[in-house]
């Protein structure tokens, strides 16, 4: 039990982020403005095309739109805030700052992985019962982004009621949950059994619900006659099982180890796998692996080339 002189009212936190590396701080600020300037834009692209051309107005598009915009939504409630300290040197966030980020950060975490499991539901659909092909997109999405808010939004206002102890240094490039309840005094039992619930929950179910789905496309590739069709079924799916991949992997490594295998430097770099790195190749796996989104950059590409070369009167 902590006596009262060694509880103090915390009124903002400190944020270490990369200040262990003082020497880099102007190299991981052109870095990280790169990415965020590349998340932004790649992702806005994905939007902005799927939208436009009437060939990419079908459900799995529509997914990708949303979850473009999740990208967006999701990388700026971090990645901001961390350039403003890498700029400024200033390393402090209010309580209601650290309050927000987390809550934020939660709830578009729990939508992404909802989302992701709708993705994958949907390729089951139109690969295995595509006379049921299209999907409710409307409603799946909406539950994917509402879903997760009263869970994560009583687990935020649970670990803000909470005391904090004299340290009010966070061991970490933004406010996450468990280095946020770290610095609480008393007894925190109730708030790790709802991360586990809150991760079981969030992470692991819709991760199930997407091993299940591959299961049965996978199943039902593997019958199809022609090599070509089966060629065709599997690269609908590669880029979204990339980015399943990159997003659960670090998610689960990092929330579902044992506590006593916790670093601070380790959690911060499985972080900025599902944070940052998920988000910015996003566009660049969806783009890559899929023939319509490349057919229709290369030829809005060559709509604009067109348009400039008369402009200029190249063409009189």
């Amino acid at each position: 039990m902590h006596s009262e002189e060694n509880v103090s009212t915390v009124v903002q936190f400190v944020l270490l982020g990369f200040s262990d590396l003082p020497n880099l701080q102007g190299f991981l600020f052109g870095v990280f403005s790169i990415i965020y300037i590349v998340v932004l834009i790649g992702n806005s692209l994905i939007v902005i095309i799927t939208r436009l051309d009437p060939a990419l107005h079908k459900p799995m598009y529509f997914f990708l739109a949303h979850f473009s915009i999740l990208e967006i939504c999701y990388v700026s409630v971090t990645l901001p805030r961390m350039l403003v300290s890498l700029w400024t040197q200033d390393r402090s966030i209010s309580l209601l700052g650290c309050a927000t980020q987390l809550c934020f950060f939660l709830v578009l975490g729990a939508t992404e992985c909802f989302l992701l499991a709708v993705m994958s539901y949907d390729r089951y659909v139109a690969i295995c019962n595509p006379l049921h092909y299209p999907l409710v997109c409307l409603q799946l999405v909406a539950a994917s982004w509402i879903t997760g808010i009263p869970v994560q939004a009583g687990q935020t206002l649970q670990v803000f009621s909470l005391p904090f102890c004299a340290s009010n240094v966070i061991n970490h490039f933004f406010c996450d949950i468990r280095p946020v309840l770290k610095l609480a005094c008393g007894e925190t039992f109730t708030n790790e059994l709802m991360i586990f619930v809150a991760a079981v929950m969030f992470v692991s179910a819709p991760f199930l619900l997407i091993l299940v789905s591959y299961s049965k496309i996978i199943s039902t590739v593997l019958k199809l006659p022609s090599a070509t069709s089966r060629a065709k079924a599997f690269s609908t799916c590669s880029s979204h099982l990339t980015v399943v991949l990159l997003f659960f992997g670090s998610a689960i490594i990092t929330y579902f180890r044992p506590e006593a295998s916790h670093s601070a430097e380790t959690d911060k770099v499985l972080s900025l796998f599902y944070t940052i790195v998920t988000p910015t190749f996003n566009p660049i796996i969806y783009s890559l692996r899929n023939k319509d989104v490349i057919l229709h950059i290369f030829s809005e590409l060559a709509f604009f080339s067109i348009c400039n070369k008369i402009s200029s009167g190249v063409y009189f």
